[in-house]
């Protein structure tokens, strides 16, 4: 799995690891929501474990062991980049979660965190796509196909476009939040997601 290292991550051994006798506290963030999911310690051989691979392993202070995240549930935490503060001696680690990240079955240990919903949503898409589970509606759209998918945007667009000049800002959320998610889905039948339109215009705005 590739993990993508972010710039100004140094080498293991330039780390900071003397503040924490060899123990650096990392942040672990949900790569598609970005809300914080918990906090653990990494030694250097458990960070060049989750380097190689691509699973987030820790060091456990109170098992004296390293411990990747869901070695026993099955709740691994896939890990997507790694970044390093200014002074090298904490990490801010984005992974997706194959489940419940807390042990009392939240997704987060943070429950209050804040996040991004839609892109939240975003990955429930791909999951619809992936999976095309029965009943579901968004499968129905998958199932129909990009021409079917397009023609829902432009109708949502229209239906928004509309909302705006002759409805009031209920009626106008409501079409933009059914333009918004419809929007997703045709991202991701030609294999775009949220993620993509973020880059570009990141790169539009630098």
């Amino acid at each position: 799995m590739s993990i993508e290292v972010l710039p100004g991550l140094p080498a293991l051994e330039r780390l900071d690891w003397s503040k924490g006798d060899g123990l650096l506290p990392a942040v672990l963030q949900d790569a598609d929501s970005l809300q914080v999911l918990m906090l653990g310690y990494v030694s250097a051989e458990s960070l060049q474990v989750t380097l190689q691979t691509g699973h987030m392993t820790f060091f456990s202070r109170s098992k004296q062991r390293l411990w990747t995240k869901g070695e026993q549930s099955g709740n691994v935490l896939a890990v997507q980049s790694i970044a390093v503060d200014c002074d090298a001696d904490t990490l801010l680690v984005r992974a997706r979660p194959a489940g419940p990240t807390c042990h009392t079955g939240a997704d987060s240990c943070f429950p209050q965190a804040p996040k991004d919903f839609i892109g939240q949503l975003d990955q429930l898409v791909a999951t619809r796509e992936a999976q095309r589970p029965a009943g579901s509606y968004t499968t129905s759209l998958f199932d129909g196909g990009i021409r079917r998918i397009a023609q829902k945007v432009g109708e949502e667009g229209v239906e928004t476009a509309l909302a705006a000049v002759v409805q009031g800002d209920d009626e106008l959320l409501g079409e933009a939040s059914d333009l918004v998610f419809h929007l997703l889905v045709l991202l991701r039948a030609r294999g775009l997601g949220l993620q993509d339109v973020r880059t570009l215009l990141e790169s539009r705005h630098r």
